[in-house]
Formats: C-alpha cells, sequence, structure tokens
C-alpha cells in the first residue's frame, strides 16, 4: 500500500520525482521528505547515480581516445538506467543498484 508523502502525492510517484532532474530533484527530495523510506531511498540514489554519472563524464573528458569513446555511451547509458530507476520506483520497488545503494544509504544518512 502506498502512503502520502510531503509532497501530497504517493510514495511510488514521489520516488519518480526524485530522478526527474538528477541530483537537483533528489537533494530536494532528501531536504523535504524526512518520513518515507521508500522516497528518501530513491532520492538518495538519484542524486548518487545523476552524481557519478556527471564526474564520470568529466573524468572520462580528460582521457584520450578510450575515455573519449567510453564518454560517448555514457549518455545513453545513462539514459536507460534513468528510465528504469523511474519505472522500478513507480513500480513501487525498492530497486538498489549495487555498490550504489550502498552510497545512497549513507548519503541518506547524512540528512
Amino acid at each position: 500500500m502506498m502512503s502520502e508523502t510531503k509532497l501530497g502525492v504517493s510514495e511510488n510517484i514521489a520516488g519518480v520525482i526524485a530522478y526527474v532532474l538528477g541530483f537537483i530533484t533528489g537533494i530536494i527530495l532528501l531536504i523535504i521528505e524526512k518520513e518515507n523510506k521508500f522516497v528518501r531511498f530513491h532520492a538518495a540514489q538519484s542524486t548518487v547515480v545523476s552524481g557519478g554519472l556527471f564526474i564520470l563524464g568529466i573524468i572520462l573528458g580528460f582521457i584520450p581516445i578510450i575515455g573519449w569513446l567510453i564518454g560517448l555511451f555514457l549518455p545513453l547509458v545513462g539514459f536507460v538506467l534513468w528510465l528504469y530507476l523511474m519505472f522500478m520506483a513507480y513500480k513501487g520497488n525498492m530497486y538498489r543498484l549495487p555498490v550504489i545503494a550502498d552510497y545512497a544509504d549513507k548519503l541518506e544518512a547524512m540528512f
């Protein structure tokens, strides 16, 4: 059963919103939503994933040829991952990305 959130929408919709603008909506929801663990987790995971992809893109830009080639596929990978995570949140699933979810748990504890 889905519960209400501080945004006034069901938790699965708030989970989707956490991913919409990446770390921006992730951080905003971490600040606003203090009680709903589902929303907080997706907000934290969104922040870690989008922030990590952003940093990885910058790092790959400094690596000649191989980094540039890998960097060409990074937006596609990020887009597919973004859609998948929003779909999982909408379905009410607290899908945990390997390794990333551990960092998300630490980030969630900080807020």
